[in-house]
């Protein structure tokens, strides 16, 4: 994979691999497929999930120097149809040769997109599925929409070793209608996609299709709003970042961005300019995996869940961003080149947004005694992404600021996952969102994983709560409170619950350095909006994926540990991921630490999320904690008002 930084309207900037965290360029990839095919003797039969850089040790990474030499490898997963097995390899391209090719037994890597297409072309073509149509009084095949779900893994003895997938259908009325609007509810063809063959159509019995439609692009609507006025964003002299290659440096942030199939983006030595030099933060931060729970156990609704990640892999699934839509501004563009499962090379193009935004007061004071006011105002560089996954949209955010802190946010949108009901009938697991229309409800889990770096690799982890003190003598009138820090030394005393009552908290600290004050430098994440699980312990879903039992999991370092339920989640039976290493109870004190920080939303669905749905919001935020002396965002200088007013400041030269 690589991605190459553009302004829009201009052409790739990056003249070759600068650095050795530069994705893998398009050349790069096609010479890495051919060496593999022709060493491995690999066929048509040969679908490639994965061709992406091996990232290299942490070690060499932190202790490169422009111009040093570095070794470039490239990673791949690919599987076999015929055979069902699947391969891990590496392959240098210094060298030019298979560094490694490893068997991985008893897992199925993610669907694929072909996969998804073949999958709808079998089931349109299996005459079961025709006469399960039929007996509904369905009979063009074409208007029918095929969504291939993940099967799941629920301890069934017969559907151990296939590669399945179970579609879900609905109806479209013409070529650009929301077929969402009408399930054919009932119906599930079940698929096994090593042979591309229908194995067996359930038919759960016949619901009626819902009568209204549900379409809501433009071409729909009758009558717009006529009071919107234009509003322009403009930089006359530009944005304030810089980019070289995939180095971006903003407001004394820098950082690297990359970008892979399974997780899409992913920012690299994350620093803040403090006195001249660049201070650590984070080394790597991405999203580690994310899971969507349905809570109808009906027969033909209990397997509705899907790991996006683990299971699709949201980096595939990327949108190409629209100016003016998407995003607004002065805007710069980075393209993802990724593959196709055969190894050719594929680019999205504005695959990553990013640009400045004006984010209200920084700080604020005005002396009421002499009538001086000191304001400043706030701006964030945003780095985005968007995905598609289904009928839901994924926004994922990255937002920097001038006082250090950093904000994760993740969008959702797109269209509610849905089932038709009888007339008259009121849902239990789910929300009547039209007529005959039911929205069921269910939860969004996400993981990121963050390899800390807080003034150097080597820190420790604190739980923060605000505790009422009791009343006693020492607190007469029982107004005594104060901040509680606890160290959490081991992996088991990490796994950790959030705990808004006491405004709970967790301060990432570094084991050397110290602020003027004495005070260990420290970061600390703040649990934004967040929901708890609502499976019992036993489900599949909390089987598979044991991260959501627990809002933060700390680990030591290891290179090979990047995803929360582990490397292989498709039809896996659980236990892989955070609650395997975790076993181990590793020591987690004055080590290279990496959080894992889940968190959610509990979905239970509106009449206004149909039939499109506003955007939905959830994230959390690390906000420096003594890594400064003071606050850094004072030399953030002076803007002027609207029109050339002052903006109090004497530095605009108006202040009496």
């Amino acid at each position: 994979m690589t991605i190459t930084a553009q302004r829009p309207e201009q052409t790739d900037i990056r003249a070759g691999v600068s650095h050795p965290l530069d994705p893998l360029t398009p050349e790069e990839i096609t010479e890495a497929v051919a060496i593999l095919k022709a060493e491995r003797g690999l066929g048509k039969e040969t679908r490639f999930e994965t061709v992406t850089l091996n990232e290299p040790p942490k070690e060499v990474v932190l202790g490169y120097r422009p111009g040093d030499p570095f070794d470039r490898e490239a990673f791949f997963i690919v599987f076999d149809n015929r055979t069902s097995e699947t391969h891990e390899a590496v392959v240098s391209l210094t060298s030019g040769g298979v560094v490694s090719w490893t068997h991985i037994p008893g897992v199925q890597p993610r669907i694929t997109l072909d996969e998804f297409s073949e999958c709808e072309a079998a089931v349109k073509a299996d005459p079961g599925f025709i006469e399960a149509l039929a007996r509904r009084g369905i009979a063009d095949v074409d208007m029918v929409m095929v969504d291939a779900w993940s099967a799941g893994n629920f301890g069934i003895e017969e559907e151990e070793g296939l590669r399945l997938v179970f579609a879900r259908l609905w109806l479209k009325m013409g070529p650009n209608d929301n077929g969402y609007a009408r399930p054919i509810e009932g119906v599930i063809p079940v698929v096994d996609l090593n042979r591309m063959e229908v194995l067996r159509v359930e038919d759960h019995g016949i619901v009626p299709l819902p009568p209204n439609d549900g379409n809501y692009a433009a071409e729909y609507v009758k009558d717009f709003r006529q009071d919107i006025k234009p509003l322009e964003i403009t930089q006359p002299e530009g944005p304030s970042f810089t980019v070289e290659g995939n180095k971006v440096s903003w407001q004394k942030w820098s950082m690297r961005l990359g970008f892979n199939p399974r997780e899409g983006l992913v920012l690299h030595e994350i620093g803040y300019e403090d006195s001249g030099r660049v201070r650590p933060v984070m080394y790597r931060a991405s999203l580690s995996e994310m899971v969507v729970p349905y809570g109808d156990p009906r027969p033909h609704n209990f397997r509705r869940n899907a790991f996006d990640l683990g299971e699709y892999g949201i980096g595939m699934l990327t949108n190409s961003l629209v100016l003016g839509c998407d995003c607004l501004g002065e805007i710069y563009y980075f393209d993802a080149h990724l593959h196709d499962t055969r190894g050719n090379p594929v680019k999205i193009p504005n695959a990553i947004c990013m640009h400045e935004e004006d984010y209200g007061v920084l700080w604020k004071h005005t002396d009421w005694r002499t009538g001086h006011v000191e304001v400043r105002r706030s701006r964030r560089l945003v780095v985005s992404f968007f995905t598609t996954v289904g009928n839901y949209e994924y926004g994922f955010y990255w937002y920097f600021y001038q006082d250090g802190t950093i904000e994760y946010e993740i969008k959702m949108s797109g269209i509610l996952h849905t089932s038709a009901i009888a007339q008259g009938e009121t849902p239990e697991y789910g929300t009547l969102v039209a007529p005959q229309l039911n929205a069921p409800i269910h939860q969004h889990f996400f993981n990121v994983r963050l390899d800390m770096s807080v003034d150097g690799d080597i820190n420790s982890v604190y739980e923060v709560n605000a505790v009422a003190k009791p009343r006693g003598p020492d607190n007469p009138q029982g107004n005594a409170f104060y901040a509680e820090k606890t160290l959490l030394p081991t992996e088991s005393k990490a796994q950790r619950m959030i705990n808004p009552e006491s405004g709970r908290h967790w301060l990432v600290s570094s084991s050397s350095e110290r602020n003027a004050l004495g005070q260990p430098t420290s970061y600390k994440l703040t649990p934004g909006d967040n929901t708890h699980s609502m499976l019992h312990p036993d489900a599949s879903v909390s089987r598979r994926g044991a991260f959501i039992t627990k809002h933060l999991w700390v680990t030591p370092y290891a290179p090979d540990e990047k995803a929360a339920a582990g490397d292989y989640v498709n039809q896996h039976p659980g236990g892989d991921g955070l609650p395997a290493w975790t076993q181990a109870d590793r020591s987690v004190q004055d080590a290279d630490v990496v959080l894992w920080y889940t968190f959610g939303m509990t979905h239970i669905a509106r009449p206004e999320d149909w039939p499109v749905m506003p955007v939905a919001y959830t994230g959390f935020t690390m906000k420096p904690v003594g890594f400064f002396d003071m606050n850094p965002a004072l030399d953030v200088p002076p803007s002027s008002g609207h029109n050339g007013a002052c903006c109090g400041s004497a530095a605009c030269g108006c202040h009496a």
